[in-house]
């Protein structure tokens, strides 16, 4: 792991931690986190691990607000704003990795989705993608995974927040006993990333 780095962004300073394969990055995947939490979410480290032991690069992003030590979080105007510079950044600093992928959990996933075509992702890896408000679900978000590109989401069986419908590239594995934090079984949640990164030839070792 390479120590924490920080990006300026038009919405202050986002933070990166940066984990490198031992041998040349087959892909670089970047991590963003839930409203609330961070980036140390088990479900992103374990998700982490898997992935760097197949032979990605993860990288996973604090947003801005995060940084400054607010909670609540910033207008998803403002959230895409900054993961978008950060990952211009990071394109540039990855410029040897042909692969770009985006992902994260809860808001991060939603995050990832509304940007991924702007930012040349290849694919969405989108962990407990909250499709409604809890209670609300006429209030869905699932316009938001319509982003065309190969698309894996994994939910709990119990998460509040719904789970999405499978589409033409979107893929839904719902892990049973699980709630929106997918802290249950967090290796599980890695596994089934595991093997779609391999599916799709992102993760060939």
């Amino acid at each position: 792991m390479l120590p924490s780095d920080e990006i300026d962004t038009p919405r202050g300073s986002a933070r990166i931690d940066t984990d490198l394969p031992t041998r040349r990055a087959t892909a670089l995947l970047v991590l963003g986190h839930g409203a609330g939490g961070s980036v140390d979410a088990p479900d992103l480290l374990a998700v982490r691990d898997a992935s760097v032991a197949a032979g990605l690069a993860v990288v996973r992003v604090t947003q801005p607000y995060r940084v400054a030590g607010r909670r609540a979080p910033a207008p998803a105007g403002h959230l895409d704003e900054a993961w978008t510079a950060v990952l211009a950044v990071l394109r540039a600093r990855h410029a040897d990795v042909p692969t770009v992928l985006v992902g994260g959990r809860s808001s991060g996933a939603r995050v990832a989705c509304r940007t991924a075509r702007a930012v040349g992702a290849a694919g969405v890896v989108a962990l407990a993608f909250p499709l409604h408000p809890p209670g609300r679900p006429e209030r869905s978000r699932a316009a938001e995974l319509a982003t065309g590109l190969p698309t894996l989401v994994v939910n709990g069986d119990r998460d509040p927040f719904g789970t999405p419908e499978p589409g033409p590239a979107v893929q839904v594995v719902t892990r049973p006993g699980e709630t929106h934090d997918l802290r249950r079984d967090p290796a599980g949640t890695a596994a089934v990333v595991r093997a779609w990164l391999g599916a799709q030839g992102w993760a060939p070792h």
